[in-house]
């Protein structure tokens, strides 16, 4: 379907003007359209333009859809995607630095991810259709490694693992389990289904949070700080027990250089961070595989917190804003999280 720009802004013009919205001096950058979901991409120069086009509550990019008979409209601006490509563009670089050091095999699922990386970095709108239609050039035939892709079984982990098996990293999914309070059934059934889809190993660690747990409940400190570090250190041991040479997370916010971090003899890599990924394209891949995020923000313990001791929602909002700041949740986004918290 070729659709023209012109056509286009006339069309959202008549739209603002029968809402009562004033009529907007709009350019349109580039428009695509995906012929097999019926999704359309709109590509404007800056934010003006982009909030023009949506309207408020999204009441004129949800009449366009109507107007022009497709499956859904995404309007992107091209200025939002400045600091992530000056991001990408870092990783690729310590990424080239880092890959003459492991040997043939090892060295495959780096290439596969600097080859990603700079698809990526030349078609930045997509990454849906990018991982669709990015062809793996090597494979690992004899496979003598495996990468440990630390599972929640939230929308950020299992992405990482959807795309470490897509890349041959060869992943096995690894989980903590600190009991039903911070790692409910439901997550449980994310880690299972999506394991099982993708065909990978996956392994639980146990782990006593009971002091994290009662801490947390009697107000003294925020829990996910100290959860966090007890279960990647967990994780950090076992993947080097097994001599597993890569460690794979789901971190958004770890981008650049510091997406590619070696410790001890294993190599951190935080995927969705270093090809910048943003949550709305961490989710529509991960639903993709039938995970869906829940509503609420955080563990069920995290909530009795707040619940319990309400100064300490200032601290989930904090990262909630740290995730805005960098790019990775838009502000509609980030007032649904900081209302559930």
């Amino acid at each position: 379907m070729k659709i023209d720009k012109f056509d286009i802004i006339a069309v959202i013009n008549k739209i603002r003007g029968d809402i009562g919205h004033k009529k907007f001096g709009l350019d349109i950058v580039d428009i695509r359209i995906d012929e097999k979901t019926g999704n359309m991409l709109i590509l404007t120069p800056d934010r003006p333009e982009k909030s023009a086009i949506i309207g408020k509550g999204g009441w004129v990019v949800g009449r366009l859809r109507e107007e022009l008979g497709v499956n859904s409209i995404h309007v992107e601006a091209s200025s939002d995607f400045l600091v992530p490509k000056f991001r990408m563009e870092l990783a690729l670089k310590r990424l080239e630095k880092i890959i003459p050091l492991y040997d043939s095999f090892e060295r495959i699922p780096l290439l596969n991810m600097f080859n990603f990386l700079k698809t990526r970095l030349e078609s930045l709108y997509n990454m849906e259709e990018i991982l669709e239609e990015f062809q793996n050039p090597t494979q690992v035939l004899d496979k003598p490694f495996k990468s440990v892709v630390a599972l929640s079984g939230g929308v950020d982990s299992s992405f990482s693992l959807i795309l470490a098996k897509e890349l041959g990293f060869n992943p096995m999914a690894v989980t903590v389990n600190p009991g039903d309070i911070i790692f409910p059934k439901y997550f449980q059934e994310n880690v299972r289904t999506l394991t099982k889809k993708l065909g990978v190993e996956h392994k639980y660690l146990e782990a006593d949070m009971q002091e994290v747990i009662e801490g947390s409940l009697e107000g003294r400190y925020h829990p996910c700080g100290r959860c966090s570090k007890i279960i990647e250190m967990l994780i950090l041991d076992y993947t080097n027990d097994i001599g597993a040479p890569f460690l794979i997370y789901g971190d958004l916010l770890s981008t650049g250089e510091k997406s590619l971090i070696k410790e001890r003899e294993v190599l951190r890599i935080n995927l969705p961070a270093l090809i910048s990924a943003n949550k709305r394209e961490v989710k529509a891949i991960s639903t993709q595989w039938g995970i869906e995020k829940r509503l609420g923000y955080g563990c069920p313990l995290l909530g009795e917190v707040h619940n319990r001791h309400p100064h300490m929602r200032r601290y989930s909002i904090q990262r909630v804003l740290r995730e805005t700041r960098a790019g990775i949740l838009e502000p509609g986004e980030a007032l649904d999280q900081i209302m559930r918290v």
